[in-house]
């Protein structure tokens, strides 16, 4: 009979996106490299149900689910530190561990969205021992009684560039729609149709959306016609969907709301202009575009979206790059190594 299977942490990775996933998935990897041994734990995903509410608390089932078959498999106790991705995976945990989140309920399910999960959260997040958010933004969404003392330890999701920039960029612009209405998609069309026809860049008058399907556009009422010149390609491997972003001189969005930002990261980090509007939420890119071009970050998304593409910065690239530094993976290789694996093994 084999005996308990030893692990240093035990990741109860949520994985309902594919940006959660990959996170994880470079959370487990840079554990690794700072010599430790890790399991992760990662849940199949529940039916779809209408409501907020009704998500997060099947998520949170399958996430205790995943938690507890995981832990029987290791023997008890034999992982010795837990860490729980995101607060949703957090909420019916089996035992207590770190809490690695983009933000909380209390900022991203408010009113009748978030009405049970607010408050358990706040229990959990001040039971946690270790506070493990992306970004200085989603910590300061967390109450301030659960981030007092020595609590938290920000940690970025790494970003780096998917390959080498291209030397033509063929595509005039891209942006990202997973959830339409969240990430503003409405508002993205309505400034590129007023800009395209007068856009002086022949051959690059293309807006490429990702992430969404012609059917979610559909259910949100967005027609699309043929003179709009937009190509919707839905939701793609991430190598493709990186080749894509590589390919164009733009990445334009207009949130709602941003828990953090990991397609706009990625986009700096490929080389492309970033043109967005301002948005409530620890949006970690705002004030990376704002430093860089401040032209680009403006509720008039169309003002700002043909100063990008008729009079772009020749050094942007470059000083996005350096911007990017905090975020790269040697970079959080380094707070693992030395800041968070120590924490959490105690």
């Amino acid at each position: 009979m084999r005996g308990p299977q030893t692990v240093d942490v035990l990741i109860v990775s949520l994985g309902s996106t594919a940006g959660l996933r990959a996170a994880d998935d470079e959370l487990r990897d840079s554990l690794r490299r700072a010599g430790a041994s890790v399991a992760l734990a990662r849940p199949s995903a529940p039916a779809e149900v209408p409501t907020l509410m009704l998500t997060d608390l099947r998520w949170a089932r399958a996430a205790r689910r995943a938690a507890r078959e995981t832990l029987e498999q290791l023997r008890r106790s034999a992982a010795g530190a837990l860490v729980y991705s995101s607060t949703t995976a957090a909420l019916l945990w089996p035992r207590p561990g770190a809490i690695r989140f983009d933000a909380p309920s209390a900022g991203n399910r408010p009113g009748r969205h978030g009405l049970w999960q607010r408050p358990l959260e706040r229990r959990r997040l001040g039971q946690a021992p270790l506070l493990l958010p992306w970004s200085e933004g989603g910590l300061l969404e967390v109450p301030a009684t659960a981030r007092g003392g020595d609590r938290a330890l920000v940690l970025p999701v790494p970003v780096g560039p998917s390959g080498p920039h291209e030397a033509r960029r063929d595509i005039a612009a891209i942006t990202y729609a997973a959830n339409p209405s969240k990430k503003g998609l409405d508002r993205v069309l309505a400034a590129w149709r007023r800009v395209q026809p007068d856009l002086r860049s022949a051959g690059v008058s293309e807006l490429v959306v990702a992430g969404a399907s012609v059917q979610a556009l559909r259910r949100l009422g967005l027609a699309l016609r043929e003179q709009d010149r937009v190509r919707i390609v839905g939701a793609l491997p991430p190598e493709d969907y990186r080749a894509l972003v590589r390919r164009a001189r733009v990445f334009v969005c207009a949130p709602r709301r941003e828990d953090y930002g990991i397609a706009q990261l990625e986009a700096l980090a490929d080389g492309c202009l970033l043109v967005t509007t301002p948005a409530p939420g620890p949006y970690a890119a705002l004030a990376i575009a704002r430093a860089l071009d401040p032209r680009l970050v403006c509720d008039d998304l169309g003002d700002a979206l043909r100063a990008a593409l008729e009079d772009p910065p020749a050094d942007y690239a470059d000083r996005a790059r350096e911007a990017l530094t905090p975020f790269s993976r040697e970079a959080t290789d380094r707070l693992v190594a030395t800041e968070l694996l120590p924490r959490l093994l105690g």
